[in-house]
């Protein structure tokens, strides 16, 4: 038998909470939950950035490496790593790709001799300030619909992942 159900279209915006089976006898943790409201966040902003920035040669993970590297005058993998909350292969495979576009020049690390440090290239800084340009209109946006809150989200969205990132680093692993 054909599943009778329909299918939400994808630019349906009713609250998935809202019409979610909760009949599982508890084993289900639904969809009502701060974790699934992040990922449904994580998912639209990606979503958002990747359609804003297109063209400009960098999509939404992109842009925001390349704004941490834009921050400081140089990062090591390490801390790269750290900030992205990824493993270093993935760190790895992102330096490969930026650098063979000519976007960032890895230096010796004068602290660790087996370790080097990250800086973007003009042509990187370049990139990441057309990029900027479309970003920023898009970030007003939503700072301006969320209104007199944007303070207040901004400051518990950065204690969250504060709390996520302890869990995560005292976790034993699987």
């Amino acid at each position: 038998m054909r599943d009778q159900r329909r299918r939400r279209p994808i630019a349906d915006t009713t609250d998935p909470a809202e019409t979610a089976d909760t009949s599982s006898g508890g084993l289900d943790p639904g969809l009502d939950n701060v974790l699934f409201d992040v990922w449904l966040v994580s998912r639209a902003t990606h979503a958002l950035l990747d359609e804003t920035l297109r063209g400009t040669g960098l999509d939404s993970d992109e842009f925001a490496v390349y704004s941490v590297l834009a921050s400081t005058e140089h990062m090591t993998p390490t801390e790269l790593a750290r900030w992205m909350s990824a493993p270093p292969t993935t760190v790895s495979s992102y330096v490969k790709r930026f650098e063979q576009r000519g976007h960032v020049t890895k230096t010796p690390n004068p602290d660790d001799g087996r370790s080097y440090r990250l800086s973007l290239t003009p042509a990187g800084r370049r990139a990441h300030h057309i990029a900027g340009a479309l970003f920023l209109p898009v970030l007003a946006d939503v700072v301006d619909r969320i209104g007199d809150g944007a303070p207040d989200t901004h400051r518990r969205l950065r204690d969250l992942h504060r709390s996520i990132d302890a869990i995560a680093r005292t976790r034993p692993l699987p």
